[in-house]
């Protein structure tokens, strides 16, 4: 049995110590606003917080996860930095497809809570993991820096 904090909540699974996050997440909480990407941590679309850095959900395993804080895009609103991610991202219009944007969100915030006034290239070194196929990278760039005023 592993215990651990699931945005806010004490869960419990019997999933395989082995078992990835991403799928307890999804498949054992109902949680799907994480999404699957590549499955090799590689395209960020599966990014989650664990104690509050960004990481790879597929990549991770739930041993990994045993007594500590996971939180997800269900949550990240609730926080003043997830709310001003999120209000940049609706403000300039970033998503298009949308597929990849609660990794790009849960990414930008990890960013911003270590770094509340990122230039161009910390964004972009932060960011760097997470893949957009529709290539929104600029209208991104441009969100992180309003979320970043929004909070000054």
């Amino acid at each position: 049995m592993i215990q651990f904090s699931l945005n806010g909540q004490s869960v419990k699974t019997d999933l395989p110590a082995d078992t990835p996050l991403l799928w307890a997440i999804r498949d054992g909480f109902e949680l799907t606003g994480t999404k699957y990407g590549c499955g090799m941590g590689l395209c960020g679309a599966c990014t989650v917080h664990l104690d509050g850095n960004a990481v790879r959900s597929c990549s991770t395993p739930l041993s990994a996860v045993a007594g500590k804080q996971v939180s997800t895009i269900e949550a990240a609103g609730e926080a003043r930095v997830g709310a001003a991610v999120q209000a940049a991202w609706q403000k300039l219009d970033v998503v298009q497809c949308g597929y990849c944007q609660s990794g790009q969100i849960m990414s930008a915030i990890a960013l911003l809570s270590s770094n509340p006034r990122p230039d161009d290239g910390e964004i972009d070194a932060a960011m760097g993991g997470n893949v957009c196929r529709c290539a929104t990278y600029v209208r991104i760039r441009a969100a992180i820096h309003e979320a970043a005023r929004s909070l000054a």
